[in-house]
């Protein structure tokens, strides 16, 4: 019987969890410190961290919410969160097993949802944002900050393949027509969208999904294969290493402002 795309997930970060969690890449970046700042501004009762991976988003949360659930998929990812959480005295984070796209959440339960490099492996993130508008209360204030398509065909096509190719549980890095839009059908209202640079270091990257060989190698041969211009557009390096596009969204839940007005 075939995996289902959960199951996917699953497999490729249990395993990681500890790598995720220490990773440098995501315990720091100007999107964590924006988020951060937006929260701090907020000081919600309530905050979700929806696709935690690492947890790092509800590290910065815990100072300043009431209550924060660091929500994910993989309970060995939840396992080192918990555990990190421990380790730092944050006692106002609990954690949570659920798929974006079905949150066991009632309406309204949070101030603020967050979800950082996290949408692009959603099977379906359209409906993840349905659900985040959902439990947000009204007034709530919805953050993200992901990895971005560029937009252009030649260039998306080239991003979505070696991501793939370093991590079978990719689904799309979605450009920011696609996300205004999805964020326009979940019921938000669009607040602030920004596009930002990321470098990636080749190695580092690969180990931290211990992606196989011929993987690495198969992403090597697109990058020498690219042209001038996507060579430029990437600023791929001799080793490998590039620069990504990333995105960073505000929005709000149309309603009275509640504590995240």
């Amino acid at each position: 019987m075939s995996e289902t795309h959960s199951s996917v997930v699953r497999r490729q970060f249990g395993a990681q969890a500890a790598a995720y969690v220490t990773s440098a890449v995501h315990a720091a970046g100007e999107d964590l410190d924006w988020i951060e700042a937006r929260l701090a501004a907020v000081r919600p009762a309530s905050a979700l961290d929806l696709g935690c991976g690492g947890g790092h988003v509800s590290y910065r949360a815990g100072p300043h919410a009431g209550r924060v659930v660091a929500c994910d998929l993989s309970a060995d990812m939840l396992a080192a969160v918990a555990a990190e959480a421990e380790r730092r005295d944050l006692r106002t984070i609990e954690t949570r097993q659920a798929r974006a796209e079905a949150l066991p959440f009632e309406a309204g339960s949070f101030d603020v949802v967050a979800t950082r490099f996290s949408t692009h492996h959603w099977s379906d993130a359209a409906a993840g944002l349905r659900e985040a508008a959902r439990v947000l209360a009204p007034g709530g204030l919805f953050l993200a900050s992901d990895v971005s398509s560029p937009g252009v065909p030649l260039l998306d096509t080239h991003l979505q393949a070696v991501e793939l190719l370093r991590d079978p549980s990719h689904v799309r890095d979605y450009g920011a027509r696609e996300w205004a839009a999805m964020v326009e059908v979940a019921g938000l209202e669009l607040r602030h969208l920004s596009l930002h640079r990321l470098r990636m270091d080749f190695p580092v990257w690969i180990a931290r999904m211990r992606t196989p060989e011929v993987a690495a190698n198969a992403i090597r041969f697109l990058q020498h294969q690219l042209s001038e211009e996507g060579r430029r557009h990437f600023a791929v390096e001799a080793d490998g290493s590039f620069t990504l596009d990333t995105i960073r969204i505000e929005a709000i839940r149309p309603g009275a402002a509640g504590t995240a007005g």
